[in-house]
This record gives C-alpha cells, structure tokens and sequence, in this order.
C-alpha cells in the first residue's frame, strides 16, 4: 500500500494549541519585553520576575486566547500592567542592578571606555525613567514591542492620536535631556 493512500490520522501537532502560540510570543519577543520591563522597574530581577509574572497570568487566561485578536499586544498589555503595579508598589524593596549578561562574555575594553558606554547607559536610563508614566509606557510600546500607533492605541485603550503625541513628548523630553547632560559633560571635561 502506498503512504498516501493511508488514512491520516489527526495528531496534536496538526492544529496548534493556544498554549503553543502563548509559549512562542513569549519566547520570540523575550528580549523585547524584559528590556521594557527593566526600564519600567529599574533593575534586571525585577524585570525578570515581572516577565515571569506576565506569562503565570497570561497561562492562565490560556482557554481564552481563541478570543484575543492580537496575541502579541495582549501579551504586551499584560507585561505593561505587570511592570506598573511593580514600579508602583511601594513597600517592594530596592535592588541593586545585576551585571548585564552580555558583559561576562564581552572582550576586555579599556577601562575609560568601559566608563563611558556606563555612564551614557545611566543617562538614558534616567531620562527615561523621568518621563511621565504615560510617555513612557508608549515610548516602550513603541520601541521596545515595535508596535504601530494603532496597536498601542488598542492596547492601552487610548486614541491613536494620543499616542503620537505622547510619543513626540517623550522623544522631545528625551532629546532635550541627552542633550543637557552631554552639554554638561562637556562643560566638566573643560574644566578638567
């Protein structure tokens, strides 16, 4: 008898199961949301626990995925949320940041350029972590999960419009910002 006429029999991997899909946009935008999640809480544990946190969440809204017409946004909304009620809880205790894990295996760098890409990483950090919440969230969105004006309208159920004008803000806050602490850098190394 040949292959094809045997009757196919329907296994699990024909159809794809939802918890399938849920596992692979967590994996497939990982970097993406923990490198928004470590601006919204501050430091690398706790972005790692609030990305644990969404997908425990998440997992358990499994049956319902069927019903979500954007997966990747949903997944986004729920980390957002996750990364908020973080930042927000105050009696949560300060970390100290762990090394990034690219810089074990990173080659040796001399030591005043090591300093440098340091201290231009703090200032981003702290222009952004100064940014209004709401900026924020859509500058991360934006960045981070590379999401349309539309998708993060939906997401965080405002106007499209009001996501663009968040976005302008919060480049221009941003700019204004960098531009201020390298001017006062310069002004320090002139000193020197």
């Amino acid at each position: 008898m040949n292959p094809s006429q045997l009757p196919r029999q329907s296994s699990c991997s024909d159809t794809p199961r939802p918890e399938d899909s849920l596992e692979g946009t967590f994996t497939r935008h990982q970097s993406e949301l923990l490198g928004m999640l470590y601006y919204l809480t501050g430091n690398a544990e706790d972005a790692r626990d609030a990305f644990q946190e969404a997908f425990v969440k998440c997992w358990r809204r499994r049956e319902g995925l069927g019903e979500i017409e954007d997966l990747r946004a949903w997944v986004f909304r729920v980390a957002l949320n996750v990364g908020r009620d973080m930042r927000a809880t105050a009696w949560r205790r300060r970390r100290r940041p762990l090394p990034e894990d690219d810089m074990a295996a990173a080659p040796q760098v001399p030591p005043h350029e090591d300093l440098d890409r340091r201290e231009r990483l703090a200032m981003i950090q702290r222009a952004l972590r100064d940014l209004r919440a709401e900026e924020q969230e859509v500058f991360l969105l934006r960045q981070n999960a590379q999401m349309t004006y539309e998708e993060i309208a939906t997401s965080i159920d405002i106007p499209v419009g009001t996501a663009k004008t968040r976005m302008r803000l919060a480049l221009e806050k941003l700019r204004m910002a960098l531009e201020q602490t390298a001017a006062g850098r310069r002004t320090t190394s002139d000193e020197r």
